[in-house]
């Protein structure tokens, strides 16, 4: 059986909630979930069974804090989200959008193996990443280059895109 542990991190998006799941083989945590305070779809507080470790989730804390500042550009963790066989695609797609570059649904459609016509099926799974910013759905746009579709609220979609310094479509 293995255990979920979380942490908080103080972020420019307030207070950020971290979780991990602690393999049964005594490995690092997998991160599981990023949450900003108001964020759409996901947690806001822990779950009962879930414990408090700082420890455990000392990596992802480390490695947010040091994109934040501008000194990360690549996030080399362990993940562990739950989500279907389609979403898992969709999300390692998004994993393969190069910081400071965005792409549209319908890019990010192609590059999961999709049908461009799944583009909503696509903006779904983006919508339901629970990796937020570490897991990049804040560099897909809307066909028209517009910022849209971002749990987190569109301004800091914004602000995360002028941190990474260009929104040229990849």
């Amino acid at each position: 059986m293995s255990t979920t542990v979380f942490t908080h991190l103080e972020s420019p998006f307030g207070r950020l909630m971290l979780s991990g799941i602690l393999p049964e083989d005594g490995g690092p945590a997998g991160l599981a979930t990023v949450t900003a305070p108001g964020q759409k779809y996901a947690l806001a507080e822990p779950l009962d069974d879930w414990l408090y470790d700082p420890d455990a989730l000392a990596a992802p804390a480390t490695q947010l804090t040091e994109y934040f500042a501008g000194e990360r550009t690549v996030f080399e963790l362990p993940f562990a989200p739950i989500g279907t066989d389609f979403r898992r695609r969709v999300w390692a797609a998004l994993d393969r959008i190069p910081y400071g570059e965005t792409i549209t649904y319908g890019r990010l459609a192609e590059l999961a193996g999709e049908s461009p016509r799944a583009v909503r099926a696509v903006g779904g799974a983006v919508g339901a990443n629970p990796l937020l910013i570490v897991r990049p759905c804040h560099r897909v746009l809307g066909a028209n280059g517009a910022l849209t579709g971002f749990a987190a609220g569109v301004d800091r979609k914004r602000w995360l895109l002028d941190l990474e310094g260009g929104t040229s479509l990849f």
